[in-house]
C-alpha cells in the first residue's frame, strides 16, 4: 500500500509542535532555575560574608577539612615501625588512613574488652593509631575521609590480625573504656600496608617493662623511637594580635562603638547589647553572648545540628579567626556533647607535633548551644620554625627517671609554650 503524503506531513508537523512546546517550557522555567541556583549554590558564600542580622553572624563552611596530628606504630613479624610526627592530611598517611577508614566503615557492633586484650592485639600483625585525645568516632573518621556508624569516643585504635577472629578493630578512649569489633578488612590489605615500612625503630613501654624497670612506671602505650627519633627544630612564638579592629569586625562588633574601654591591666572591653568581648594584652580573647545576635555556625542551620555540622562549623570559625598562626595550625582536640550543648577545644600543632600551654589552656574553646556560639575563648599565637637549628631533647633515660614520680604517666614529645619567644621540644608527661 502506497504511503499517503498527507500522513507524513502530519507526522512532521506533530514533531515540530512538540519541540516548540518543549522550548517554551524551558524558557518559562529558566528564571526559576536561575533563582534556585542563586539561592543554593551562592547561599553559603553570601551568608558567610553578609549574614542576616536576625540570625546572628553566620560562620563556617561545609568544605572545611578536619585534620589532626596522629602517632602510628606498624607491627610485623620482625618488629615495629613508629612515627610520632604525622598529620592525617599528610600524603604519607594516606595508606594508613584508607586502611583505618575501611575498618571503621565495616566494623560490626562493638563489645567491651579489657586493657590486656588491647595490649595483646599489638603482639599480632597490626597498625596502631593514636590521635592524642578522644573524639567521637564520626569526627575521627571524617578526619581520614571516612565514615563511622558508632558514636563511641576513641583516642587510640588498633587494627590487628588476631588468630581467633581475623582482623579486629580495638578502641580505647584514653580512660577506662576499651571496645572491640570485627571488620571486613582483608589480611592481604593489612599486609600490603605493613610491607611498606622498615620495621624495628619503635617500641612501646610495655615491650621493655619486663626487662627494664625504668619503663614500669610509665603508661604502657607510651611510644618511643630510641634509635630513630627525628630532630625537631626550635620554634619562635609571638602574639600576632597587634591591632584589634579587624577582630571586632570579624566577630560582628562595631569598632567605633562608644561601649569600648580599657581596664587597668590593659584588657580591652567591648559591649554591644547582650554580647561582650574582652581582649587581653597577651593575645587572649573571651567572647560571651546570650541572645539572638550571637554568632551562629553556618554549617549547622537547625536547632539540632549533627556532630559533624558542629565540628565543621566550629573549625571554620576558629581557622578564620586564628589565621596568622605561622607554621602552626589549629586542630580539634576534644568534643563533648551534653544534650543540645557542645564544648569544643582546639590546640596548635606543627608538622604533627602538639604545642601545649604550661597553664593548661588551649588555642580555642567554644560552647555551642544548638547552632549558636554562646562563649568563645581564643589564644592568639604565631609560631615560626627556626631554620637549621635543632631543638635539644632530654635523653630518654633522664625523662624516664623524672617521670617516675608520676606513676602511670604517658611520655610523649611535644612543644611547651610558657608564653616566651622560644619553644624547645620536650617530653610531655600526661
Amino acid at each position: 500500500m502506497k504511503e499517503d503524503p498527507r500522513d507524513r506531513k502530519d507526522f512532521f508537523q506533530n514533531i515540530a509542535i512538540a519541540l516548540l512546546s518543549l522550548s517554551a517550557a524551558v524558557l518559562m522555567l529558566q528564571p526559576q532555575l536561575s533563582s534556585l541556583w542563586d539561592s543554593t549554590a551562592g547561599s553559603s558564600l553570601s551568608q558567610f560574608l553578609t549574614p542576616p542580622a536576625s540570625s546572628g553572624a553566620a560562620v563556617g563552611a561545609q568544605s572545611t577539612v578536619l585534620s589532626a596530628p596522629v602517632r602510628i606504630a606498624v607491627t610485623g613479624t620482625y618488629g615495629r615501625y613508629g612515627n610520632v610526627s604525622l598529620v592525617t592530611s599528610d600524603e604519607s598517611f594516606l595508606p594508613l588512613g584508607s586502611l583505618l577508614g575501611e575498618a571503621l566503615g565495616s566494623a560490626k557492633a562493638y563489645a567491651p574488652c579489657t586493657q590486656q586484650d588491647f595490649l595483646d592485639a599489638l603482639a599480632h600483625t597490626s597498625v596502631y593509631y593514636d590521635f592524642l585525645s578522644p573524639l567521637p568516632l564520626p569526627i575521627l573518621a571524617d578526619q581520614i575521609g571516612a565514615g563511622a556508624k558508632s558514636f563511641l569516643q576513641a583516642r587510640c585504635l588498633i587494627l590487628s590480625k588476631t588468630a581467633e577472629s581475623g582482623l579486629s578493630l580495638y578502641l580505647w578512649d584514653g580512660s577506662d573504656n576499651y571496645q572491640v569489633s570485627s571488620t571486613a578488612v582483608s589480611t592481604s590489605d593489612l599486609d600490603a600496608v605493613i610491607n611498606r615500612y622498615e620495621l624495628g625503630n619503635a617500641v612501646f613501654a610495655f615491650d621493655q617493662a619486663e626487662s627494664d624497670n625504668d619503663f614500669t612506671n610509665v603508661a604502657p602505650c607510651s611510644l618511643f623511637l630510641p634509635d630513630a627519633l627525628p630532630e625537631f627544630p626550635a620554634l619562635h612564638g609571638g602574639n600576632p594580635l597587634t591591632e584589634t579592629d579587624s577582630l571586632l569586625t570579624s566577630l560582628k562588633f562595631n569598632p567605633r562603638t562608644n561601649y569600648r574601654y580599657p581596664e587597668s591591666d590593659g584588657t580591652e572591653v567591648v559591649v554591644e547589647g547582650d554580647r561582650s568581648l574582652r581582649i587581653g594584652p597577651d593575645g587572649t580573647v573571651l567572647y560571651r553572648s546570650g541572645g539572638e545576635s550571637a554568632l551562629t555556625l553556618e554549617s549547622a542551620n537547625s536547632d539540632a545540628p549533627t556532630v559533624l555540622e558542629i565540628a565543621h562549623g566550629a573549625t571554620a570559625l576558629v581557622s578564620a579567626l586564628l589565621e596568622n598562626t605561622g607554621d602552626a595550625e589549629p586542630y580539634l582536640q576534644s568534643f563533648v556533647q551534653n544534650g543540645a550543648s557542645a564544648v569544643l577545644r582546639f590546640g596548635y600543632q606543627v608538622n604533627g607535633v602538639p604545642i601545649r600551654f604550661s597553664d593548661g589552656s588551649c588555642a580555642a574553646e567554644l560552647t555551642v548551644d544548638g547552632a549558636a556560639v554562646s562563649s568563645l575563648s581564643l589564644r592568639f599565637r604565631q609560631y615560626t620554625l627556626s631554620g637549621g637549628t635543632a631543638s635539644p631533647l632530654l635523653p630518654l633515660r633522664q625523662a624516664l627517671a623524672i617521670s617516675s614520680d608520676e606513676e602511670g604517666a604517658e611520655l610523649s614529645v611535644g612543644y611547651a609554650d610558657g608564653g616566651g619567644s622560644t619553644l624547645n621540644i620536650c617530653w610531655l608527661s600526661d
